[in-house]
């Protein structure tokens, strides 16, 4: 009867075990100062972003950010909501692979429905920092005569942890042709 009741609070608990590598959390909320450096031009702004691990390996996330360009003040709202899969490849390394619908509306003129898709690995060195690296593929969808080119990015990043909640995350987004998106600002991790 004793080992049926341990078995049966280990079975219980095992959904709430850890399903990522040492010092990595998929549950977390932030928010940023955005930046986007490109040959259309120069824009800053502000954004959030969030994920949430709701089975093990599994996990829902969203990002939104609203920039002004410098030279109009023309803004831009983008967002993108998806879901990760990771799955710890070393003690404290994770694989992550993420697909994502995305919005792109500049405000004055068409709107963009598109897709992303990335994978990449993400590694924390002790408590108190972590790095990944991201490959991924955007594209958006035509609309009205006008078809936005897809385009392989990368993606780099890191976060220092101050301590078990609260950090600073910093990230580069950067596509062939030399645009640069980056952000950086507090995150609550749990």
């Amino acid at each position: 009867m004793k080992n049926s009741l341990i078995a049966l609070a280990l079975l219980a608990a095992a959904p709430f075990a850890a399903s990522a590598a040492d010092g990595l959390s998929y549950n977390y909320a932030q928010a940023d100062y955005v930046k986007t450096d490109a040959d259309a031009g120069k824009a800053d702004g502000w954004g959030v972003k969030g994920s949430y691990e709701f089975i093990p390996h599994v996990h829902a996330f969203g990002e939104y950010n609203q920039q002004k360009a410098d030279l109009t003040d023309a803004k831009t709202d983008q967002w993108r909501v998806g879901v990760g899969y990771n799955r710890e490849i070393g003690n404290s390394t994770d694989f992550v692979g993420r697909v994502a619908y995305n919005k792109f509306d500049p405000k004055q003129g068409l709107d963009f429905n598109g897709y992303s898709a990335e994978a990449g690995i993400r590694t924390a060195f002790g408590a108190h920092a972590e790095v990944y690296a991201m490959a991924g593929y955007e594209d958006y969808t035509k609309k009205h005569g006008i078809n936005p080119e897809g385009e392989f990015y990368g993606r780099l990043g890191g976060q220092v942890k101050l301590n078990q909640n609260w950090g600073i995350n910093g990230d580069l987004k950067m596509n062939g042709e030399g645009d640069k998106e980056w952000s950086i600002g507090p995150r609550f991790s749990w």
